[in-house]
């Protein structure tokens, strides 16, 4: 299994030909699966999706490959790891406004190389030094796209 120790990512740049058009193949799946959490959150611990919550759900989704705007990638055995930091064109530039996600890409030897697949939208639970939770899966510019498995 690919981890971060076991994967170096390159560093942080403006999305190339490739990265967009692994973009296009995984755009639906994106959408798709960004709506389901957003709406499976909202049972149960709203906080994660709290920065979006007053979207609508075509709001949420309104983005293309033009708002990706960074990628950081990587080679493993398996394949490429592609990590996007994603803006929500619907969201104010003060606060809140991007989703990061993993894309994977397989290699030679792998079930299916070359096609591309959503890996996971990342959310976060960083434990308060109080023992509370904090809950996100939208971060702001400023936060480091970096390795996550979820």
């Amino acid at each position: 299994m690919a981890t971060a120790e076991t994967v170096e990512l390159g560093p942080l740049h403006p999305p190339k030909e490739e990265s967009l058009k692994v973009f296009d193949e995984i755009e639906s799946e994106l959408k798709k699966t960004l709506l389901h959490m957003k709406h499976t959150y909202l049972k149960h611990e709203p906080e994660y999706f709290a920065a979006v919550q007053s979207l609508s759900d075509g709001e949420l989704t309104s983005f293309s490959s033009s708002d990706l705007e960074g990628v950081r990638v990587g080679m493993s055995a398996y394949g490429l790891h592609l990590f996007g930091k994603l803006r929500l064109p619907a969201m104010p530039d003060s606060g809140p406004a991007y989703v990061h996600f993993r894309a994977f890409i397989g290699g030679d030897g792998h079930q299916e190389p070359g096609v591309a697949k959503l890996h996971s939208i990342h959310t976060e639970d960083v434990e308060e030094p109080d023992g509370g939770h904090k809950y996100r899966a939208i971060f702001t510019k400023d936060d480091a796209l970096e390795w996550f498995d979820t």
